[in-house]
């Protein structure tokens, strides 16, 4: 009797005893496995010492019936209670990403598959999906334009094997749960959409550095929109170049596309990037200023003038 007590105890006991010689193991279980099955992968993992007493100890525990499907990072030091309670609490493995403010959709795209979290044709193919959100109703631009501006950037838990349909879905129910009806009332009273106030913040987004600052930067462009003149945002252009040019040429201030804001009068035809909730707000609430320029000042802030003549003098000093 009391062999066959040790037996079951040993068999019970953690693959690896030592501490500093521990491994993470992930382990997937399939969708509809047996409690055998389930054994048998985690005793192939070598996270377990035996697939039958596994067998047993959840039949032991009851907790047999709630085994659950998915991905689980398994470390070989955790004991059989620890591992059974793992699975049947559905404790899985997820892939903790943060999409910082301001991220292009195909920076967002990069990201994902540089930490390959995404395939980046099947991304590519999902930004054309349909998605049944109302905010992006009308819109005819195709790829990475088409959901340019509500990929929200947070920090999200993605489950391993997540599709890159379900990964964007999730995004543009992150922007959808953070742009409240209030807001939508707050962009109709100042007779703005939410796809043209998510433009118009894309590019405060783009060109604030300091978060004091975003509510100027805002009220600059609308100050702009309201007097007709051109936003001339060189985050506009940079966003048809695909790239960070620390200084522009006048070829690229050329460039016919319909997003060059020193070209065309209006809001470009949709965001530049994927702004966060403060830019956002600085366009719903910009600041009460008459601010019509506002020039780098080299150290991150910005220089603001209400004339032509006044912007000229500081565009001089700050840019020698």
């Amino acid at each position: 009797m009391g062999v066959g007590v040790w037996a079951v105890g040993s068999f019970l006991k953690p693959v690896c005893s030592t501490p500093s010689e521990s491994q993470i193991v992930t382990v997937t279980i399939d969708k509809g496995s047996t409690l055998s099955e389930i054994g048998q992968t985690l005793a192939d993992s070598n996270v377990i010492r035996s697939s039958r007493f596994f067998v047993y100890y959840g039949r032991l525990t009851r907790q047999d019936k709630n085994m659950q499907a998915g991905t689980y990072q398994i470390n070989n030091s955790w004991s059989m209670k620890k591992i059974v309670e793992c699975i049947s609490s559905g404790e899985v493995a997820t892939n903790r990403v943060t999409i910082p403010e301001g991220f292009t959709v195909k920076q967002i795209e990069n990201l994902l598959v540089e930490k390959e979290i995404a395939d980046r044709t099947l991304f590519q193919k999902a930004l054309d999906a349909k998605y049944t959100f109302s905010f992006l109703e009308g819109i005819s631009a195709a790829g990475h334009q088409r959901l340019e501006g509500f990929l929200f950037p947070a920090t999200y838990e993605l489950r391993p094997g997540m599709s890159e349909e379900k990964i964007i879905e999730m995004m543009l129910q992150r922007f959808q749960k953070t742009f409240t009806p209030q807001m939508e009332q707050r962009a109709d009273e100042i007779g703005f959409s939410v796809r043209e106030v998510v433009t118009l913040a894309s590019i405060v987004e783009r060109e604030a550095k300091l978060e004091e600052e975003r509510s100027r930067i805002a009220a600059v462009f609308l100050n702009r929109l309201n007097e007709e003149k051109r936003l001339e945002s060189c985050a506009t252009v940079q966003y048809i170049l695909g790239k960070q040019k620390e200084e522009l040429t006048n070829k690229d201030l050329q460039n016919p596309s319909p997003y060059n804001t020193y070209l065309h009068m209006g809001l470009p035809p949709g965001p530049i990037a994927n702004p966060g909730l403060s830019s956002i707000n600085a366009v719903l609430h910009p600041a009460d200023v008459d601010y019509l320029f506002f020039v780098a000042k080299g150290d991150g802030s910005h220089h603001f003038s209400v004339t032509f003549t006044e912007h000229q003098k500081a565009a001089r000093h700050y840019q020698k």
